[in-house]
């Protein structure tokens, strides 16, 4: 029993966490500070400003059907855009509105829209149907 005893605490005595609590109470070495990690501090970068990045002031009507469903990401695939621009879309009828990319099509001004998976969900629109939009740029 008492060598039982006696190894209990010879193999204890080797343990981490037992050493730094015994030299804690009896005056051991002192606990050394873990080093704080280095972070760099990186400015981001903004994109160049151009003309055709230039949004429109109200809003502009489109319908939009579903675009590609493998696309992810909220966005508006229209041909009221020349570049990639953000933007908001309004359903008139609901009220709803979501923030999306608006995304350049090819196509006339007044030609239709296509609208992705994630934007038509945050909009509450169903799937099969196509609906009139108001598009702004922000």
């Amino acid at each position: 029993m008492r060598f039982a005893l006696f190894s209990l605490i010879v193999l204890l005595a080797g343990c981490d966490a037992i050493r730094s609590t015994s030299d804690r109470w009896f005056g051991g070495a002192e606990p050394q500070p873990a080093p704080e990690p280095v972070v760099a501090e990186v400015e981001p970068e903004e994109p160049p400003a151009t003309a055709t990045q230039a949004g429109w002031v109200g809003a502009r009507t489109t319908i939009a059907g579903l675009g590609d469903p493998n696309t992810p990401g909220r966005w508006l695939e229209t041909p009221l855009v020349e570049a990639e621009i953000n933007g908001r879309i309004v359903v008139p009828k609901t009220g709803a509105q979501a923030y999306v990319t608006l995304v350049p099509a090819s196509g006339p001004a007044g030609g239709g829209s296509r609208l992705s998976l994630e934007a038509m969900r945050a909009l509450l629109l169903p799937f099969d149907e196509l609906v009139e939009l108001d598009v702004y740029s922000d």
